[in-house]
């Protein structure tokens, strides 16, 4: 989009395709219940957590704190007026696993090349069932709902 536009922000902004089956064989090995793996390609990471807590009729608190949102992306949607929680994110993964395997599978997956930035983003509660809601930086929450339509033209 910023090649279209002519658009420059000062940093080389580069693609996030990667296969990630080396990594949920390695996340598998440690945990064979793994409830849900998730690409937030499609209308990113506010989306499949919106279809998952849907489907699931469980509510998903976020907590937007510990998203691992690189700094240029964080720049470039601030540029853009977008919402990082809407933008693909190809190459990344969604995972529910249960509590009590939490932690190896987290470490597994930070074990991976891929996965060294991985973190706990939230969990399921039984409030608010089949929505997502963000504890935000401010000490505030805020539902995190489908989106309207697409931020983003697809460009595949």
């Amino acid at each position: 989009m910023s090649v279209r536009e002519g658009l420059e922000f000062g940093v080389e902004i580069q693609s996030d395709t990667a296969s990630l089956a080396g990594m949920v064989a390695d996340m598998l090995g440690v945990c064979q219940d793994l409830h849900v793996l998730r690409d937030p390609t499609r209308g990113g990471l506010a989306t499949s957590l919106n279809e998952i807590a849907g489907a699931a009729g469980v509510g998903i608190t976020l907590d937007e704190r510990s998203l691992p949102v690189p700094d240029t992306v964080a720049n470039a949607c601030s540029f853009l007026g977008l919402d990082p929680l809407y933008v693909a994110n190809e190459g990344k993964l969604v995972a529910f696993v249960p509590p009590d395997h939490a932690d190896a599978v987290l470490e597994a997956m930070r074990a991976h090349p891929l996965g060294k930035e991985a973190v706990r983003i939230g969990s399921c509660v039984e409030d608010h069932p089949g929505m997502v809601v963000a504890a935000t930086g401010l000490g505030g929450t805020r539902v995190v709902d489908m989106p309207l339509g697409e931020q983003l033209p697809r460009i595949c």
